[in-house]
């Protein structure tokens, strides 16, 4: 495996950071060109949690994915989180597409797998490259920055359905557009097909926020797999004993955990088709 961190820039001149994990090339593989994940970790916005970066990056590593980890800002940044955060999403699948004989991948299997606040930042993503008012101010192309499939986990969607109050000081960070205040309202035909999973006890994203982004895919007739599991609460990311965090033993959870299995089984049958 070889591993990278990359500064690039973004559609709006802001930089940001990309940890990249790429297999070794096999000259005898089959199939030497591998599908690429980009992971986005949650993190309330304020941080970047470390469980759901490069932990999950290295699980579909182990399945014949390549990967990256991609940080965005957060509110104790300089400006808004947004366009930027969605911007350095579509920044990253071009980048991989242009140099996609570089990292031995397959530029139309390109996955966005956003957790949490990065599942915001995921579905944000995919609004954005279907906007023709982002895209004429940016200058993108969307075939060129639409992942090809999203994986969600725990996502927000709808800024205003969490179980917590925000606080007055990050309010002016999250941004004025109803279609990224609640990503559901962005879903258009071109969405790409989405996997979603998430705890229907979870405290922190509502269980709502799911279950919008469902229906909104359903009425725009984009594929959709989701798995919402009766226990798991928050933030239980691979859901395996080894991830446990002091204090939250519920992370270990061998139920949720098969969350992973079944976006793998997922991805195979839209490969196939």
């Amino acid at each position: 495996m070889k591993t990278n961190t990359l500064t690039l820039t973004n559609f709006n001149g802001r930089e940001f950071t990309l940890h990249t994990y790429t297999q070794e090339q096999n000259k005898f593989l089959v199939q030497p060109a591998h599908p690429l994940v980009i992971v986005i970790p949650g993190g309330s916005f304020n941080h970047l949690a470390q469980r759901e970066g490069e932990p999950v990056a290295l699980a579909y590593m182990s399945h014949g994915y390549n990967a990256a980890v991609m940080e965005y800002n957060l509110v104790q940044d300089p400006g808004k989180i947004y366009p930027d955060a969605a911007l350095d999403v579509l920044t990253t699948v071009k980048y991989f597409r242009t140099h996609a004989a570089e990292y031995h991948i397959d530029p139309q299997k390109v996955v966005t797998v956003g957790f949490s606040a990065g599942g915001h930042v995921a579905s944000a993503a995919n609004v954005l490259a279907d906007s023709e008012k982002f895209s004429q101010r940016f200058g993108y192309d969307a075939d060129a920055v639409r992942p090809n499939l999203t994986i969600l986990g725990y996502p927000l969607i709808n800024i205003e359905k969490i179980g917590f109050d925000v606080p007055e000081d990050q309010k002016g960070k999250y941004p004025e557009e109803p279609e990224l205040l609640d990503t559901a309202k962005g879903v258009t035909e071109k969405t790409p097909a989405t996997f979603i999973v998430q705890a229907w006890d979870d405290p922190v994203v509502l269980i709502g926020n799911s279950l919008e982004y469902m229906n909104a895919l359903n009425e725009h007739n984009v594929s959709c797999e989701a798995h919402l599991f009766h226990q798991g609460l928050h933030g239980f990311s691979l859901a395996r004993p080894e991830m446990v965090t002091k204090e939250r033993e519920w992370q270990d959870n061998p139920h949720a955990a098969n969350w992973f299995k079944l976006s793998l089984e997922w991805l195979d049958g839209q490969w196939q088709k």
